[in-house]
């Protein structure tokens, strides 16, 4: 029987099998962008798997051969204006970031295509993460918006593939390709194709839906209470430094224009 969960939107759909919950990111024609409201529904379905005993494991994926997820949509800070709006945001991100990390529940990110920004962050939350070899994780932030990632993301990164590694990805603004990506540990395994990345993808969450969820649970828990994490309020002073800044203005509209930012370190 297929249980389908009501949504108010068509960005992210959300299908519930035998225990499985399928989440897709539906916005291929945006590289699926994420919008604020879309976070907040990948929120309420982590919620939803924290409550409802019958979810056994969580699987995202993007629609399309083209992405995975390409981060949050550049519109989306069209609107700040404030160092209160910068704040919120980072806020929320952490927020949702932080319920996916902390989801009940095992997660597995499917990734096909481009993995980047917000995109990278929420499959570096996921349990596991299987990837095509088409593909391409980073944070390219250094040469698109000038922006920077949230406490909680660089620990969790940190945590992931060390701190050098962090440099390297941050500085380059580089995409790692997928057989880095899995040398490293931004990805746990690597498959031909889309085809063969939906296969392995299901034949993973049914083998975990039959395993002992307690134990799965208290691995997640303890892992978490082993990493010390900066808390967001500690690293406010950097948020602000780059989002109140003249370069991620000059970022948003060089990337809105397509042009090349011209960066002047203030």
């Amino acid at each position: 029987m297929n249980e389908q969960t009501p949504n108010t939107s068509q960005d992210i759909l959300y299908d519930l099998r035998d225990g499985i919950g399928r989440i897709t990111f539906n916005r291929p024609q945006a590289r699926n962008a994420f919008t604020f409201a879309m976070y907040e529904r990948l929120a309420a379905i982590c919620e939803e798997a924290n409550r409802d005993r019958t979810i056994k494991v969580l699987v995202l994926q993007g629609a399309g051969d083209k992405a995975f997820a390409s981060g949050t949509d550049i519109n989306q800070f069209r609107a700040f204006t404030t160092p209160q709006h910068a704040l919120e945001y980072e806020s929320r991100i952490d927020r949702v970031l932080t319920q996916l990390e902390q989801c009940r529940v095992p997660t597995i990110a499917a990734i096909n295509g481009a993995c980047t920004g917000g995109g990278a962050g929420i499959a570096a939350c996921c349990d596991l993460r299987i990837g095509t070899k088409t593909a391409r994780i980073g944070f390219p932030i250094a040469r698109t918006l000038g922006n920077c990632l949230s406490m909680s993301s660089i620990s969790r990164l940190t945590a992931l593939v060390g701190p050098a590694r962090v440099k390297d990805l941050i500085f380059t603004a580089r995409l790692v390709g997928a057989e880095e990506a899995a040398s490293v540990g931004l990805l746990t395994e690597v498959v031909e194709d889309g085809a063969a990345l939906q296969t392995r993808a299901a034949e993973m969450a049914a083998l975990i839906a039959t395993h002992a969820p307690l134990t799965m649970t208290a691995i997640k828990q303890g892992l978490a209470r082993l990493m010390t994490r900066l808390t967001r309020e500690e690293g406010e002073d950097l948020i602000l430094m780059c989002y109140m800044s003249r370069d991620f203005r000059e970022g948003m509209d060089a990337f809105l224009n397509k042009r090349p930012p011209q960066w002047k370190g203030e």
